[in-house]
């Protein structure tokens, strides 16, 4: 049976909402040495944004342990939800401000004050001054470069945006890769203050191509002269339901990415052995981060979020649920969730991608993260105070099935999106 392709264009979009009013069609380079140039400068700036949340199982076991030790899981889960919060909520401000003044000055503050917010958290010890510096200020260094990073490819890809978008987003990924390996040779040899100089000398190295390699193709938009996001695009279904989407799958990923390192130390793991566990689930999601986004080029990008939003409910309630103290469960549980967890993340731009003009990309996208900013917030604390159960091994069970029923939630969100676009034909490339 012939796949019937549905076009990802201004066609898409509902023509009541606020649409800039764009008389020249779109036309793309879809790579070329400028394109994947910008590409690989996106991706180094995704290693500084998600580098830090990707490492957070880290973060929380060494809090835990050492100077916020008599903090509880809750308390210690507000540090990134706040970042991840921060990151999200400004982010809506920079994508209309994107759309109208382009790229450098975001990226350069967004670059500036990340590295900066690890260099003075490298002299923190008290709770109050972890959440300002690594909650809000990286946080909001993390929101500057965010939106334009993504935004950016658009200008340049849009039949391989999934790819080009998923091979940048892999960025996030390598960082959760390489500062684990980091901070487990780093923090006992150095201390938590030099570990944090280092990282801060990372992010200085990874800002340079991040700053030189990005070129915006499109003119400025000059029908929006507001920054502020537009609350009018949840009027669209579509979009209504994909922003639904990606505010419960924010509750589903935080829980593991978060809360793995200390599930395995409850089940007697020792804390050097737990340390390949985020590894594990960014090799993971290094791979599924690229691949869905060839594979949604190909099927269509609200089919293949589907697919793998359904992998990630899967993963929860099939392997990580009834995996106890087994360890090889444990490991293909992370590297499972880390590559269908990755592939959502790469898809979600492009998702939102297909319902609006590239011009006015920026602005949807940031209105998108103003509901995912909301699930970041709570997600984490909610899953630190079920830890607060008594009964350990309830408590454990109660934040598995919390991750699990989000993505359920979430897959509903996004199968009423695409039902909505094209009915329940199974065919159609979406």
């Amino acid at each position: 049976m012939k796949n019937e392709a549905v076009p990802a264009s201004r066609e898409d979009t509902n023509p009541s909402l606020p649409q800039g009013d764009f008389e020249e069609p779109l036309t793309y380079a879809e790579g070329g040495l400028q394109g994947w140039c910008v590409v690989l400068g996106s991706f180094c700036a995704m290693v500084s944004v998600f580098g830090l949340p990707n490492t957070a199982a880290v973060f929380e076991s060494y809090f835990s342990e050492n100077q916020l030790s008599e903090y509880s899981p809750s308390q210690l889960g507000w540090i990134f939800s706040i970042y991840l919060f921060v990151l999200f909520l400004f982010g809506i401000l920079a994508g209309p401000a994107f759309d109208r003044y382009g790229h450098r000055g975001l990226v350069a503050a967004g670059s500036l004050v990340m590295i900066a917010s690890l260099e003075i958290l490298s002299f923190c010890t008290e709770y109050y001054q972890i959440i300002l510096t690594f909650s809000i200020m990286a946080g909001l260094g993390a929101s500057l470069l965010n939106t334009p990073s993504f935004a950016i490819i658009g200008h340049w890809f849009n039949t391989r945006r999934g790819l080009a978008m998923g091979l940048a987003a892999t960025g996030g990924s390598f960082g959760g890769v390489i500062f684990p390996f980091v901070l487990q040779a780093a923090l006992p040899r150095f201390g938590f203050a030099w570990s944090m100089r280092l990282l801060g000398l990372i992010y200085l190295i990874f800002a340079v191509p991040t700053n030189l390699l990005m070129r915006t193709r499109l003119p400025p938009s000059e029908k929006f002269d507001s920054i502020w996001p537009d609350i009018r695009l949840f009027k669209e279904p579509k979009f209504a339901f994909c922003c639904g989407g990606v505010f419960f799958m924010e509750y589903g990923v935080l829980i593991p990415l978060t809360y793995i390192i200390s599930f395995s130390m409850s089940k007697g793991r020792d804390a050097s052995s737990n340390y390949l566990l985020p590894i594990l689930i960014n090799v993971g999601s290094i791979i599924g981060r690229a691949l869905p986004g060839f594979v949604a080029d190909q099927i269509g990008r609200f089919n293949t979020i589907v697919l793998t939003v359904g992998l990630c409910t899967i993963s929860v309630f099939a392997v990580w649920l009834p995996a106890g103290s087994s360890w090889p469960a444990l490991l293909v549980f992370t590297f499972i969730f880390g590559f269908a967890s990755g592939g959502n993340v790469s898809l979600i731009p492009a998702c939102i991608g297909q319902l609006c003009d590239s011009r006015d990309y920026g602005r949807f996208l940031s209105t998108a993260m103003l509901s995912a900013s909301f699930g970041t917030l709570l997600g984490i604390p909610l899953g630190g105070l079920l830890l607060g159960i008594k009964n350990q091994e309830t408590a454990w069970t109660a934040l598995i099935l919390f991750s699990g029923f989000s993505y359920v939630v979430s897959l509903a969100c996004y199968i009423a999106a695409r039902v909505l676009a094209v009915g329940w034909k199974l065919n159609a490339v979406y």
